[in-house]
């Protein structure tokens, strides 16, 4: 027994051992590689390297099968060798419901609330259907279409193919701009309302 109180490794091989040979008939070479017996994957033969590629070579899974079987072992290899059923058989007689997965104000995309990003948002009356837009073109909310106006046009005209020599990303990127232009231009008042005319209406 060890000094450290763990067991003594296990002694190795002798080499006068008895090495595996060849199951190819009339080989004398060492077995050294295994090869499938048949279709279960349990019992194997051993070769060696030259006659372990010949039997790859012309061994076939599905010899003796029929189309039919054919067909669902392929069927269980997608899934695995496991059970599967078609969407929807096991969760309920009732159709699924598209709007489950729909998030219009994408909480999913947001990072976790902390106390100071909860007084932050409190404050922020920005339109959630506005936000990536808004952070596309650098803007934040409120603002006026002339504000606005003069921050799509630096972007345009600094992300077009004349500015850009033809470079296909500012192409894409003038596209978004384009897109997000389109949208808060149809939202975006033509005056910033004064704070002391939004708490007015407010208290309306």
């Amino acid at each position: 027994m060890s000094r450290s109180g763990r067991q003594a490794a296990a002694p190795l091989e002798e080499d006068s051992a008895p090495v595996r040979r060849c199951d190819h008939p009339g080989c004398a070479e060492a077995g050294l590689f295994r090869a499938p017996r048949d279709r279960t994957l349990k019992e194997f033969h051993w070769f060696c390297l030259p006659h372990v590629r010949a039997y790859n070579a012309s061994w076939d899974y599905y010899k003796g099968m029929g189309p039919n079987e054919i067909e669902q072992a392929l069927r269980a290899d997608s899934a695995w060798q496991r059970p599967s059923w078609p969407l929807g058989r096991l969760g309920g007689a009732s159709r699924f419901d598209p709007d489950l997965l729909r998030d219009p104000f994408s909480v999913l995309g947001q990072e976790a609330p902390t106390a100071r990003r909860r007084g932050k948002e409190a404050t922020d009356t920005t339109p959630p259907e506005l936000r990536a837009a808004l952070d596309l073109l650098g803007l934040t909310w409120p603002l006026d279409q002339t504000e606005l106006r003069a921050r799509y046009k630096d972007l345009a005209k600094r992300h077009h193919p004349d500015a850009t020599g033809g470079d296909r990303q500012a192409e894409e990127k003038l596209k978004d701009i384009n897109r997000a232009y389109s949208l808060l231009k149809r939202r975006v008042p033509n005056h910033r309302p004064a704070p002391a005319q939004a708490e007015t209406a407010a208290a309306g």
